[in-house]
């Protein structure tokens, strides 16, 4: 996923989601590199966060914002019903590496979820009363959060700094 600042002179559209496609490749960026031992990780005690939670949870979000909740797609809850509103699961089996390719996938539908709608366009999920512009805010303040997250992690895990 590359990863390009948005343009500073852009329309609101364009800054909005360039903006959060920074983001989202700076996710993948901060966990580039690392072995599932590491990325599978509680590094900051008593925190239990690990850099393939977070990046998980940021797939659970990404369909549950723009696929089901504004498009209205009829897609699996990203999470387990134990576990309703997303914390940081990890499964046997998961790895990082189907950690990531399933979090930039579901930026991809993410980004096919909103491609032909307006920032106005209100939200089609049932009981959504949000809209797009809304949405896309949203995200990115959920993903520069958890950036920031996996900033920590990564300093504490191997010592990269950096953005």
């Amino acid at each position: 996923m590359p990863r390009t600042r948005p343009p500073e002179d852009g329309g609101e559209r364009q800054v909005l989601t360039g903006l959060l496609d920074f983001l989202r490749a700076t996710v993948v960026r901060k966990v580039a590199g690392l072995t599932d031992e590491q990325a599978f990780a509680a590094p900051v005690a008593p925190s239990e966060l690990t850099p393939a939670g977070v990046v998980k949870h940021l797939a659970g979000v990404e369909r549950f914002w723009f696929s089901i909740d504004f498009a209205g797609a009829d897609l699996p809850w990203p999470w387990p019903d134990d576990d309703r509103h997303g914390n940081f699961p990890l499964l046997a089996g998961d790895t990082l590496a189907a950690i990531v390719a399933g979090y930039l996938e579901e930026c991809e539908r993410s980004r096919r979820a909103i491609a032909d709608a307006s920032l106005e366009q209100m939200a089609s999920g049932q009981g959504m009363t949000f809209n797009l512009r809304y949405a896309i805010a949203h995200m990115i303040e959920e993903t520069a959060r958890h950036c920031g997250h996996l900033d920590l992690l990564r300093e504490r895990i191997d010592g990269s700094t950096g953005q």
